[in-house]
Order: structure tokens, then C-alpha cells, then sequence
């Protein structure tokens, strides 16, 4: 076997291999014996037709056979004789020549990382703690949770639930099928399009408004995005909202055994705690990855991009295919989808980088601690804890998650770091901006 390399731009690789006439004849010739022991030819008792017989009926399925085989038994080997690790599967143009049998192979190989100035990056460290104003807006939360409703006698306001009969019409056409009716909206819950809970402000039962609005331009019916539709409504009732006394009915619906506002104040401090610990630990690996993303050049392999670009957009496709339509009908931004995948590209390659140069290896006492902590919110946490360990993907994902925390944490101890101080509010919705 002769094995052949071009470089043919900084990431992609033309390797030929080339398989000498009497190898690629001789394999034939065996696999054409085999096959003559094998099947049944009319006229011929078994295993005793003519070779040429045997060729001229089998001989085009040898062939890709043995083709197949050779390129699967050496194209491996070619590859660690020419110490090439290719970022994904290669494009093969097998071909006949009169030496014998060659294939072409064309593939990206993954760059090379300079780490060069690692150990000199800044990193921003948030600092946050759960005050008694925010046990006091989480306890307020959870009583809006419970809320019920009470009928009222006047207009509406923010914060009451609205029940209406409306219609929508956009360039001539009704939308709401005729008329959606009995719709309960609860002002300021943005459960519809921007400005129309703002446009049932002021109103009272049996009270009817017609108002214009502009669907977004990213509205989920492409239909109606960015048209500006006319609705009319009518104002069946407006409801209060009443929210539940903090007693010990309340208390114990949280699980909390010892029904005092004390014991709940502690445990609902405790559970912000908890949270506030893997915000601020999430904020500050965004800060590192920021960092790393901003300073670290590399050269991305488009076949790993195009393979991080589907996994971006597959929820989005199985939505397009529940909704009855093809994934371009959707118009999403592609740009900005692809700039995602080649973060997350970028990333990997790095972290990978940082993990084998530093001979990063696994902590499985930390593996154990990150399944502990995720199973604490469960009735049977030791069940969990087993389902993980019972199953080798479930656990190396785990795995995964937490090597690259453990290449975070190295980071963090090589950087320069600087400290923001932020409010426990601020830390979790940008938390929920981030997921």
C-alpha cells in the first residue's frame, strides 16, 4: 500500500492510497472462490459452475465488495501511518488504475491551538447573596403562584385577569376563525403579542375596543409576522387577583413539616441559596468562555460547524414538522444560528485543548457530587443517583459536563481576576437570558 498526502488549504487533506494489481486481483480471485461454494447456479451442481460463469454473474457485486473492504481496512491504517486525525467522515472517489486499485480521500483534519497567553487572561467573578427583601419578593412569587380570582366591578387594571370575546383581521382576513371567545388574558403576563394587554387596560365588563397592532417580525406563524392586524374585543369580565394568607395550609403545600413563617423563611432562603450558588458558578464559566472565545484564534472545520448547526437547529425542526411545514418556512436567522455553532465549535476545541495539554483527567469524586446535587430535588434521590451509574451514556455525559468544569476551574486559577457585585435578582434572570 502506498499512501500519498496534499495539503490542499490550511485544514484540508487529499490523501491517495493505492493498492498494488496483484493485492486488489488476488482478493477478488478469493472472494470469487468463496462465493462459488456458496451459491446456487442453474445447471451446475453446488460448487461446481465455472469461474468464468461465476465472474460473469457475480463479478460487478465482487467488486464492490472487495472494493468496500479494502477501503475499510485501509483507509484507518493510512490515516495512522501519516499521523492524520480527520474532524470528520471523508469524501472517497475509488477509481481503477492499471497498478491495481486507488481511492482518493478527502477530509478536514482538526487545527492546531495556540494556548499562547493562557495564563494571563482577566475573568470577571460575580458576587451575590440572597438578602431578606429577596426571601420576602420569592415568598410573594410563590403566593402569586396560588393566586385565585375574585369578580370586580370596575376597569381593569395591571395585574387582573381579563375574559374576552375577540376578533383579528389582517389584510382582509379573519384569523381568529370568526371570533375566539371566552379568552382569559391576565394583563402584564405578556401572554400575548407586544401592546395588546396594554390596549385592555381601562376597561370594564361589556366595555368593546377596536385597536391595531403589528405582529413580530419573529412571530411563530409566518403568516401573520410583521403584519398589522385590526382587532376588536369585547370585555366579558374582569377578575382580581386575591393571593393566599402565608398560614400553615400555605407552608406545608411547600413541603415544609414545621408550619411556621420562620422554618419557611429558612427553607425558601436555603433553596435561593442553592440556586444563587449555581448561578453565580454559571455566570462566572460564561465569563471564563467569553474570554477564552474573544482571545484563542482557531481555525473551525466546517464539517464540525455544519454538525453543530443541525444540533442548533433541530428543536426548531421538530417544531417546523409539527407545525406541517419545511424548516426554511420558519425564515429563522441563520446567521446568527451559525455564529452559535461556531462558538460552541470554537469552544469545544479549546477546552479540549487546555484539557489534553494540562493532562486534565476526571474527578469522579466531583462526577459523584454533581449527580448527588441534581438528585436532591427528587423523592428518591439514591434512585437517581443509581439510574445514572446503571447507564455508561447517561453517566459520560455527566462526565463530560464536569471535565469541562474541571478545565474552567483551571482557568480561573491561572487568570487575573475581577470582582462585579450583583443583586440575587440580577444574577438569575440573566441566568435565564443565558439558558
Amino acid at each position: 500500500m502506498q499512501v500519498s498526502v496534499e495539503k490542499t488549504s490550511e485544514l484540508n487533506r487529499k490523501m491517495t492510497v493505492s493498492i498494488p494489481h496483484t493485492v486488489f486481483e488476488a482478493k477478488i480471485e478469493t472472494r470469487l472462490k468463496t462465493l462459488a461454494k456458496e451459491v446456487k447456479i442453474d445447471g451446475f451442481r453446488p460448487g461446481k459452475a465455472p469461474s468464468h460463469v461465476v465472474k460473469r454473474l457475480y463479478g460487478e457485486r465482487v467488486l464492490g465488495e472487495v472494493t468496500g473492504d479494502l477501503i475499510q481496512t485501509t483507509y484507518f491504517e493510512a490515516l495512522q501511518q501519516q499521523e492524520l486525525v480527520p474532524a470528520g467522515q471523508p469524501h472517497i472517489h475509488p477509481s481503477e488504475v492499471e497498478t491495481g486499485f486507488e481511492y482518493i480521500a478527502e477530509f478536514e483534519v482538526y487545527p492546531e491551538i495556540a494556548l499562547d497567553g493562557i495564563t494571563q487572561l482577566t475573568v470577571t467573578r460575580p458576587l451575590a447573596e440572597v438578602t431578606e427583601a429577596d426571601v420576602d419578593n420569592m415568598i410573594l412569587k410563590l403566593r402569586q403562584q396560588k393566586k385565585t380570582w375574585q369578580s370586580v366591578e370596575r376597569a381593569s387594571e395591571a395585574g387582573d385577569q381579563i375574559t374576552i370575546n375577540f376578533t383579528g383581521v389582517a389584510e382582509g382576513e379573519n384569523f381568529t376563525n370568526g371570533k375566539a371567545e371566552n379568552f382569559k388574558v391576565e394583563i402584564g403576563a405578556s401572554q400575548m403579542i407586544p401592546g395588546f394587554e396594554d390596549q385592555l387596560l381601562g376597561l370594564a365588563a361589556g366595555g368593546v375596543k377596536t385597536f391595531s397592532l403589528a405582529f413580530p417580525e419573529n412571530y411563530n406563524n409566518q403568516q401573520l409576522a410583521g403584519k398589522t392586524a385590526e382587532f376588536e374585543v369585547e370585555v366579558l369580565s374582569v377578575e382580581a387577583p386575591i393571593l393566599p394568607e402565608v398560614d400553615a395550609e400555605f407552608i406545608k403545600a411547600y413541603g415544609v413539616e414545621e408550619a411556621d413563617i420562620n422554618s419557611f423563611r429558612a427553607d425558601v432562603r436555603n433553596n435561593m441559596e442553592r440556586e444563587l450558588v449555581q448561578g453565580l458558578k454559571s455566570r462566572l464559566k460564561n465569563s471564563v468562555l467569553d474570554t477564552l472565545y474573544d482571545s484563542v484564534s482557531v481555525t473551525l472545520p466546517n464539517v464540525l460547524v455544519d454538525q453543530e448547526l443541525q444540533n442548533v437547529l433541530k428543536p426548531y425542526a421538530e417544531r417546523a414538522k409539527q407545525l406541517k411545514l419545511k424548516l426554511e418556512d420558519l425564515q429563522l436567522p441563520v446567521e446568527a444560528f451559525e455564529n452559535q455553532a461556531r462558538r460552541r465549535v470554537a469552544l469545544g476545541l479549546i477546552l479540549g485543548e487546555i484539557i489534553r495539554k494540562n493532562e486534565i483527567t476526571i474527578d469522579a469524586g466531583k462526577v459523584r457530587s454533581v449527580i448527588e446535587d441534581m438528585a436532591k430535588s427528587y423523592e428518591k434521590p439514591e434512585d437517581v443517583v443509581n439510574w445514572y451509574y446503571a447507564d455508561k451514556e447517561r453517566l459520560n455525559d455527566v462526565q463530560q459536563m464536569v471535565l469541562e468544569d474541571q478545565a474552567v476551574d483551571w482557568i480561573v486559577g491561572q487568570s487575573n481576576i475581577g470582582e462585579v457585585t450583583l443583586s440575587f435578582s440580577e444574577v438569575m434572570e440573566k441566568q435565564q437570558i443565558e439558558a
